[in-house]
């Protein structure tokens, strides 16, 4: 279908996807990450208070983890008081934004990295000795379940995250810097949930620290597949997928082990790229407006 050509007052040429893309890239510039993490954690208290009990399922998982929701929830608010309710469409369209991955290898470290970081952890904890159980129990089984509910509440935390707060953030800091930013906050509002499941101070302390790198990771895959959210849910429920599968459910994780080896992906991502290879590249086919 052939789109109009108009001009504008220097005599230039524009058309609707022009002014689309120029219209999105204001709306990024005006967006308050901000009043983005306040809204979150606002939302987030009153599944916190009633978050000590856990959910009725096999991995040690609190009722405060349906917070996952809530960044989306709080995207959504501010969004509409942005842009009305075509903006809200806009953003929750992201959840299968898979068109934006023109380059179709960057599925492979979405999907893979994380259980290949997780293959990697027990082989470490089994070298060094680290407690371990001494019967395997990985319920292959639930593979798909699992999948299927990672995914939903990844997206529910992607788009908020990534689809909305990230961009402004990395516009004013570079990709890097609000990787890491937004990796504290995203850690911070993680640690009620840490705590509420029993574990102690010190492996709080690397679980948050491990997740700063774990968000580095998904700015990169992000920006790498062409800003896709769809890429970003892929990446976060594949970790969490892992995590749920590593002997015995989950019960012998160590974010000191797992977290090391994230940090090491990062520091390999920063040694043959340094900081600019997680703001990816820019691609042609993603710059035109339209595409979800």
């Amino acid at each position: 279908m052939a789109h109009s050509v108009m001009l504008d007052g220097s005599g230039l040429s524009t058309s609707p996807h022009s002014e689309r893309i120029a219209m999105d890239a204001s709306l990024q510039r005006t967006r308050s990450p901000a009043r983005y993490f306040g809204l979150v954690f606002v939302l987030s208290l009153p599944l916190w208070l009633i978050g000590k009990r856990p959910l009725p399922l096999p991995v040690n998982l609190p009722v405060s983890a349906l917070a996952a929701f809530v960044p989306a929830l709080a995207a959504g608010i501010l969004t509409y008081q942005q842009a009305g309710r075509r903006g809200v469409q806009a953003l929750f369209k992201r959840t299968f934004d898979y068109k934006r991955i023109d380059r179709k290898r960057w599925y492979l470290p979405a999907l893979l990295l994380a259980p290949l970081t997780y293959l990697l952890s027990y082989v470490v904890m089994r070298l060094t000795g680290s407690p371990l159980p001494s019967q395997l129990d990985i319920p292959v089984h639930r593979l798909p379940a699992y999948a299927a509910m990672y995914f939903v509440a990844g997206t529910g935390e992607e788009l908020g995250w990534t689809g909305y707060a990230l961009e402004p953030m990395q516009a004013r800091r570079g990709a890097f810097q609000a990787g890491w930013l937004e990796g504290i906050g995203w850690a911070v509002w993680h640690s009620i949930s840490f705590f509420q499941t029993g574990n102690p101070a010190n492996w709080v302390l690397w679980q948050c620290l491990r997740t700063v790198a774990l968000r580095l990771l998904i700015v990169w895959i992000y920006n790498s597949s062409g800003k896709s959210v769809f890429a970003s849910s892929l990446i976060h429920a594949a970790d969490n997928v892992s995590w749920s599968l590593f002997p015995n459910s989950g019960s012998h994780y160590s974010p000191l082990v797992t977290g090391s080896l994230n940090w090491l992906t990062v520091g390999v991502i920063l040694a043959t790229g340094g900081t600019k290879a997680f703001a990816g590249r820019k691609s042609p086919r993603n710059q035109t407006a339209g595409r979800q």
